[in-house]
């Protein structure tokens, strides 16, 4: 008997088919797998924004301390600090006189530092009158006009409570993430033009402005030890 005869179904020189076992996921399986990742990303999304966040908020606090050291530098180099920039170009302008011109935003390309801070924002700036006029310099006897409070308060009445300051030589303001749109009075009171500004911890979703500013004390100091005063 010939090996065909055994196998009558078998063709010569072939060999027998296996079926073959599907190892693909079904689609109960598929939807198991993506609720799973979904609750995964749920819960991980909240942890990696506020990483970001704080990460932002560690960049620009770095930056901000860089620009009040470049103000401090310009301050010694020129003998007072400079006006804020009114127009956007990134320079100060040439005199400030008036409680209006003494308020509007950083004049990076002056000091030398980078133009935005992490939230893509350029700084905003007040600078004491006297202290930024370049044909009277400023004395050891002159007095700082910024304001910066815990809280802002009925502006004719008392325009924020609870000093922290009343007599800043300079201020410099980040309005954080949600630069675009206030969020509270407290914020309200940073942007609306005046010398008065609020500074408080972070609150989430709300108050999130990063505020520095000068003390005169401390303008003193650096300018003396450079010997540029008395």
């Amino acid at each position: 008997m010939t090996a065909s005869n055994c196998f009558p179904d078998r063709q010569p020189g072939t060999r027998q088919a296996t079926p073959l076992r599907s190892t693909g996921f079904t689609l109960v399986e598929m939807s198991i797998v993506l609720a799973v990742m979904a609750l995964l990303l749920g819960g991980l999304l909240p942890v990696i924004s506020g990483q970001i966040e704080q990460q932002r908020r560690t960049e620009t606090r770095k930056y901000m301390d860089e620009v009040r050291e470049a103000l401090l530098g310009y301050a010694i180099a020129h003998k007072h600090l400079p006006c804020p920039d009114s127009n956007d170009d990134g320079t100060a302008e040439l005199t400030c006189s008036t409680a209006s011109s003494a308020i509007g935003t950083l004049p990076y390309a002056d000091l030398g530092v980078a133009d935005k801070d992490a939230y893509g924002k350029v700084l905003d700036y007040a600078v004491t009158i006297e202290f930024a006029n370049s044909a009277a310099y400023f004395t050891l006897l002159t007095a700082g006009g910024v304001r910066v409070c815990t809280a802002a308060a009925t502006p004719t009445t008392n325009p924020c409570t609870a000093n922290l300051t009343s007599k800043a030589a300079a201020i410099i303001v980040s309005p954080g993430a949600n630069w675009a749109t206030a969020t509270s009075a407290d914020e309200t009171e940073n942007t609306d033009g005046d010398p008065y500004f609020v500074s408080h911890d972070f609150v989430q979703n709300g108050f999130d402005d990063m505020v520095v500013w000068i003390s005169p004390n401390i303008l003193f100091n650096r300018m003396v030890t450079a010997g540029q005063l008395p």
